[in-house]
């Protein structure tokens, strides 16, 4: 048979086994007891590589800087089930979203297993629906899940067999994924092309809040003028959040903060790092660091004033400034 014939009844046989295992799957979930044990902490939040991509930027002009990724974990009303927001920061965008599914076995091993939307835009959140989604079976992720760690990988040949099916969407799909404490490594498919062991190590966001006062005169404001414009309410993350800060009429001072955790290589020592940025090159003015478990971090440079205090954690797909 021509094997241009052969493809499309090729993609159609795959095309229906999976929506035969999708009706299963769902029929029977019943019996899969999937999330049984499982830390909901484990699957909310959002998680951040910047630090990732700095260090590599620092050692060397030479190096191999990894893509900037940022993952978002949502939980739904099923214990069993999470939806992954993947994106990838860079000249030109990608952005991929999965429904993963929890399924403990009888013995000691699980599986993450991934599903793509059936529909443009699935409902999310408290109205999830587990019938928009279909399950890719090739790309599931087996291992080790207990209530405080996820540890799992892909059969990559198994798993690449249905990615011409999938889409540009396919680079973002997990081939290995460790979650434990703030960390999410994660390799997506996209990194086989990086190296055997490349993988995305991205870290928990923790969400600082406050507030910030800037002199109309800018950096020439003197500190005992009365022509302060107050942002009240900063909001940003510490990996790698900005904020712009503005005058009171809303528009832009040309001025922004940074929130960075980093660990620079003269000390060894991670930080978290507070800057104050001039917009137009980009340049840091000051800084001011504290412990990375530091609740509190501010400046006073006169003619700038910032408090900040952690708030909490990313726990949704609410905005928080980048």
């Amino acid at each position: 048979m021509n094997r241009l014939l052969l493809l499309p009844f090729l993609l159609l046989s795959l095309v229906a086994c999976q929506t035969l295992r999708h009706a299963e799957l769902i029929h029977a979930e019943a019996k899969m007891k999937g999330g049984q044990g499982v830390s909901v902490a484990l699957l909310k939040g959002e998680f951040d590589n910047h630090e990732q991509v700095w260090t590599s930027r620092e050692k060397s002009a030479a190096a191999i800087v990894p893509p900037h990724v940022v993952i978002t974990l949502a939980t739904t009303p099923r214990d069993d089930w999470s939806v992954w927001y993947i994106h990838l920061d860079a000249a030109t965008p990608i952005d991929a979203v999965w429904a993963m599914q929890l399924v403990h076995s009888a013995g000691a091993a699980s599986t993450l297993l991934p599903y793509r939307a059936l529909i443009a835009a699935p409902a999310t959140g408290a109205s999830f629906d587990a019938t928009q989604w279909t399950p890719l079976d090739a790309c599931s992720l087996g291992g080790t899940i207990t209530a405080t760690s996820i540890h799992v990988t892909a059969n990559v040949a198994a798993c690449a067999a249905i990615v011409p099916g999938i889409g540009a969407q396919a680079a973002l799909l997990p081939l290995a994924i460790e979650r434990e404490g703030e960390w999410l490594h994660v390799r997506l498919y996209a990194d086989q092309a990086r190296g055997v062991d490349v993988r995305e190590d991205a870290r928990k966001v923790q969400v600082f809040g406050g507030w910030a006062a800037i002199n109309g005169a800018g950096p020439q404001g003197a500190g005992d003028s009365n022509d302060w414009h107050m942002n009240r309410a900063i909001r940003l993350g510490n990996e790698g959040g900005r904020a712009v800060l503005t005058w009171r009429d809303g528009k832009p001072s040309g001025y922004s903060l940074g929130l960075e955790r980093l660990t620079y290589r003269e000390g060894n020592v991670p930080v978290l790092k507070l800057s104050v940025i001039n917009d137009a090159g980009g340049r840091t003015l000051a800084y001011a660091w504290a412990n990375p478990e530091a609740t509190r971090i501010g400046i006073n440079l006169g003619w700038v004033q910032v408090g900040l205090e952690r708030v909490g954690r990313v726990t949704d797909r609410d905005s928080v400034s980048k």
